[in-house]
């Protein structure tokens, strides 16, 4: 009696791409987040106190439109930390108040991270049984991004929370007076910003090196 035939295992190129890329991919994103989270705490650990933000005792009218002007830089000087995590925590609740337009912006981040920062130029992305090339995968995510950010309410909700956010540091920096305030060690705030974008910066082009080949 004849044995039946022994079936040859196949497998599949492109879920072994797949799988490959997104175990190159993930070092990479997991070496970015660890940069980008030590960076926000190194510059975090720089804020200002903030009993000197909301001090009521150091609050007063100010006396003529340049008054004013002159308080909301001096006092930008001092807190910029403080204002940019203001600004952020008026966005996180923007955002999370709407979880679709939430959900979407985390996909559009996702797609430029595994479809083009993180996946290595050697190779290509293959989608529906087709082949994009570097240059067609950037400019697809560069079209996806103009259509959710302008051509969606996603885009207005950001720049209205944005500029909810700067009213509320326009308004406190006018009416905080910055006379009690130690404006020589400014320096120090600018540095720590700078240091928190710059190790951002440096942590995206360290984690994703092929991506800067492609552009």
């Amino acid at each position: 009696m004849a044995s039946p035939p022994t079936s040859l295992p196949v497998s599949n190129p492109q879920a072994t791409t797949t799988t490959q890329t997104t175990s190159i991919a993930t070092p990479a994103l997991r070496s970015f987040i660890s940069r980008l989270s030590s960076s926000i705490r190194q510059s975090f650990s720089q804020r200002r106190p903030w009993y000197e933000l909301v001090d009521r005792s150091a609050f007063s009218r100010p006396v003529s439109l340049s008054d004013a002007t002159s308080r909301v830089r001096k006092n930008f000087s001092y807190f910029r930390i403080n204002y940019s995590a203001l600004l952020a925590a008026v966005l996180a609740f923007s955002l999370l108040s709407h979880p679709f337009s939430l959900i979407i912006l985390l996909c559009l981040l996702g797609a430029w991270l595994f479809l083009y920062l993180f996946r290595p130029s050697d190779q290509p992305l293959v989608m529906f049984g087709r082949t994009f090339s570097d240059r067609e995968t950037l400019l697809i995510l560069i079209v996806f991004t103009i259509i959710v950010v302008f051509l969606t309410s996603i885009g207005s909700l950001v720049i209205s929370a944005l500029m909810v956010g700067l009213a509320i540091v326009c308004v406190h920096g006018a009416f905080r007076d910055p006379e009690d305030l130690f404006l020589d060690d400014q320096d120090q705030a600018t540095a720590g910003l700078l240091s928190f974008l710059g190790g951002a910066t440096s942590s995206a082009a360290a984690a994703a090196p092929p991506a800067m080949a492609r552009v």
